[in-house]
């Protein structure tokens, strides 16, 4: 079976720091790759695979605001889709744009939704419901419009998270500071609990930070440490006290919440989109509805087993259950 799986071009993939789609698509190249399939990952050229890689794009534009972002993903999916007979499976982690090119090709097509951006991309998904097959990410995350042929968690690779047994004395936010993650909630929850509050994130709406979360930070209460890469997300996740995820949207999966949890670290969570199916309440973290809520719970956290949600984190959001469900699909539809 040879795949290609087409990865976004706006971070490197795998990502240095953020980049939570190329990460995915990272992990999937790689899981199948060790199961000896033949795997071509097009991404930026300077991407890490040990299967073939495949770029039009030099340079993420993420990383080179001199670049046109429209005109990288353009060149990059076409030269996806003009490469699609060479290959038994495509496999889209691209979001909408690539399902306009599958009725002029042949070889079918898997898209992992990773989440509805806005409700006004669903006309497109719902367009080439009939030639595509699309995989949602959590149950949760499922348009009525759309049908699906599987969900399959996000996977993330075990080796990259060291399970740490002893609980922290900090609680962590650790994502991209927007309003609907819910970066100023855990400053109030911090604030409430009398706990320090390490902040690790791509500032990824500037008006927000300015205005709600830069003037709380004293850098001893409250610490913006940047946008943290792999090893610096190990260490905060594992020796964190707890992982504070208060949103306020119906987040389609988080990784962030499995990574934490890969760690032995719990999450304190509101109870929003896919928030039940990564947590299981009162055992790997607890699902709360409001800033007093999540304080309330806290000392709770201390009676957690951080070897269960080690366990509970690997036996459901490990890379090769990941993988394992891909092949399934892919099976699926080539049995087709």
């Amino acid at each position: 079976m040879k795949i290609a799986i087409l990865s976004p071009a706006c971070w490197r993939t795998p990502p240095r720091k953020y980049g939570p789609w190329e990460q995915v698509a990272s992990n999937i190249a790689e899981g199948l790759v060790n199961r000896g399939y033949d795997v071509t990952l097009f991404a930026t050229a300077d991407s890490i695979t040990k299967g073939k890689l495949e770029a039009v794009c030099q340079k993420p534009y993420g990383e080179h605001p001199e670049l046109d972002a429209k005109v990288c993903e353009c060149l990059h999916i076409a030269h996806f889709m003009e490469m699609s007979y060479k290959f038994d499976i495509l496999h889209n982690n691209y979001d909408f744009l690539p399902l306009t090119y599958t009725r002029l090709i042949k070889t079918p097509m898997v898209t992992t939704i990773h989440g509805f951006s806005s409700p006004k991309i669903i006309p497109v998904y719902k367009e080439y419901n009939d030639n595509n097959f699309y995989v949602s990410i959590s149950n949760s995350d499922r348009s009525r419009q759309l049908r699906y042929i599987a969900t399959v968690y996000n996977g993330i690779d075990t080796k990259m998270f060291t399970p740490v047994k002893k609980h922290g004395d900090y609680l962590l936010f650790f994502g991209r500071i927007h309003p609907e993650k819910g970066t100023y909630e855990s400053i109030q929850i911090a604030k409430k609990a009398k706990m320090k509050l390490i902040i690790s994130g791509l500032i990824q709406d500037e008006e927000y930070f300015n205005r709600k979360i830069k003037p709380e930070i004293d850098n001893e209460q409250i610490v913006y440490v940047g946008n943290s890469g792999p090893a610096e997300r190990d260490k905060l996740l594992g020796n964190a006290y707890a992982l504070l995820h208060p949103i306020s949207f119906d987040e389609p999966f988080g990784l962030s919440v499995a990574e934490a949890m890969m760690c032995g670290t719990p999450v304190v969570a509101f109870n929003r989109g896919s928030m039940p199916e990564l947590i299981e309440n009162g055992k790997t973290g607890f699902l709360t509805g409001t800033v007093n809520e999540a304080v309330e719970v806290l000392p709770q956290i201390k009676s957690l087993n951080r070897s269960y949600c080690r366990m509970w984190s690997e036996s459901r959001f490990g890379m090769d259950k990941m993988i394992d469900g891909y092949i399934d699909v892919y099976t699926k539809i080539l049995a087709r």
